[in-house]
């Protein structure tokens, strides 16, 4: 397999999603604007993508596993830049929500396959640096995503922001599709639609309880009981959608555990930063996003040094430097409001959130084998999806009580999660002593207990 064009592949469409994301933000008051959107139709622009790409991550994952991961990135890619030239020509706010969903499906097949090809094309040892030159790509995207989506809306309108989908999506799908590649023996994974049924229903419901505005209890009581007809199913199903060598291992759901907590503490301060910067400190959003933009420096850099962090100090230790960093840069944020101090925040913010990604997702994707390694980059993107809309929940519902209060509870959930970077491999890649040594599980294997 060609690694230069592997990785550069996977850098494209991780930045294409996150570039996405991003420059919508920006463009949503305009859209709102143009066509007199009522505030909850906005709102489904964003939560109509989320909960169709957060139901269907690990079964795309799954798909990939079984029939290609460049198969499934080529159709992801160029299904994505379809639905975004679409958006770009929607006639009214409901096509844009519709196209939304749409675009939610190639996002799922698209986002665990950056993974699974990764892992196909580099051996274990060798995985921490592209990962970490991935994660310094996300984190540039989320620095060019304000400004490049403020530019376009402001010289082109909302629907400029769309288009920019589109190329990156031909020169990188279109080759996925048309290279060459050995497809794997569908008869060794095959495909547990009741449980991708549930799995999909769980996680979508959700999602969408999370971010509908209250939380909505009954989506929440659906998640639960999805969740639990799902744990049924995958116990006594011969050939379960969740395999035992990637949930069964202590390291892989400590990772996931991370992940989670981390990514809900810092998209919750986000949240509340913005809050911060331009109702009490009176910024407009291009002078946030200077005032932010540490954090995306740092998280590249971080991602960048981490690859040699994990050599010298294992997982386990680098995960929980960071973590204390993301910590101490949401309790920073909760006392000072000065530029120094907003500036050293989203710096502790960004390079403890860009190491905790980078080496949490090596601790995922290495430990998986190639043959589940769509599934287990199903699972950290999940993760990656669940964690913000928990933050951004929590962060809505505790804002009455001062942003202050609300920073505290952020740093809490962020400190939470350092019992988990025990179970996280050391320098010799093992796991903590209080557990036993945690190696992947050969297929079709019982998962350790």
């Amino acid at each position: 397999m060609n690694r230069p064009w592997t990785l550069a592949s996977s850098v494209a469409g991780a930045v294409v999603v996150a570039l996405d994301g991003t420059v919508l933000t920006v463009a949503q008051p305009s859209l709102q604007r143009d066509w007199d959107a009522s505030f909850a139709e906005v709102q489904w622009t964003s939560t109509a993508y989320l909960v169709v790409v957060a139901g269907l991550l690990v079964f795309a994952g799954r798909l990939g596993d079984r029939y290609g991961q460049r198969r499934l990135f080529g159709l992801g890619m160029l299904g994505f830049g379809a639905a975004s030239a679409g958006i770009a020509l929607a006639p009214t706010v409901g096509w844009v929500i519709g196209l939304r969903a749409v675009q939610g499906v190639f996002g799922a097949l698209l986002q665990p396959a950056t993974l699974g090809m990764l892992r196909a094309a580099y051996p274990p040892d060798r995985l921490a640096s592209p990962l970490a030159v991935r994660t310094g790509a996300i984190g540039l995207a989320a620095a060019a995503g304000p400004l490049v989506g403020g530019a376009l809306v402001t010289g082109l309108g909302w629907r400029a922001v769309f288009l920019v989908n589109v190329p990156p999506a031909l020169a990188f799908g279109l080759p996925a599709l048309l290279r060459p590649e050995r497809r794997p023996d569908p008869a060794r994974t095959p495909l547990d639609l009741p449980g991708a049924a549930l799995l999909a229903g769980a996680l979508a419901c959700l999602v969408y309880a999370l971010t509908a505005r209250p939380v909505s209890a009954a989506a929440l009581a659906a998640a639960v009981l999805a969740a639990a007809a799902l744990v049924r199913r995958e116990r006594r199903t011969p050939s379960p959608l969740l395999p035992p060598q990637v949930i069964g291992s202590r390291a892989v759901g400590a990772a996931l555990g991370l992940l989670v907590a981390v990514s809900a503490a810092l998209f919750g301060t986000l949240f509340v930063a913005t809050y911060v910067l331009q109702r009490r400190l009176g910024l407009d959003p291009f002078d946030s996003a200077l005032r932010s933009l540490p954090l995306a420096v740092l998280m590249v850099l971080s991602a960048a040094l981490c690859p040699a962090l994990l050599r010298r100090c294992g997982a386990r230790r680098t995960t929980a430097g960071a973590t204390a960093a993301l910590a101490a840069g949401v309790l920073l944020l909760s006392r000072t409001t000065s530029p120094a101090g907003l500036a050293g925040a989203f710096a502790l913010l960004g390079a403890g959130f860009g190491t905790v990604m980078t080496a949490a997702t090596h601790v995922i994707v290495r430990r998986a084998e190639v043959a589940v390694a769509g599934v287990a980059g199903g699972l950290q993107q999940t993760a990656l999806n669940i964690g913000p809309a928990m933050g951004v929940a929590a962060a809505s519902a505790l804002l009455g009580a001062g942003t202050g209060a609300t920073l505290l509870v952020l740093a809490a959930v962020a400190a939470l999660a350092l019992p988990a970077a025990r179970a996280l491999p050391g320098p010799d890649g093992v796991a903590s002593i209080t557990h036993t040594p945690d190696h992947p599980v050969p297929a079709g294997a019982p998962a350790r207990r």
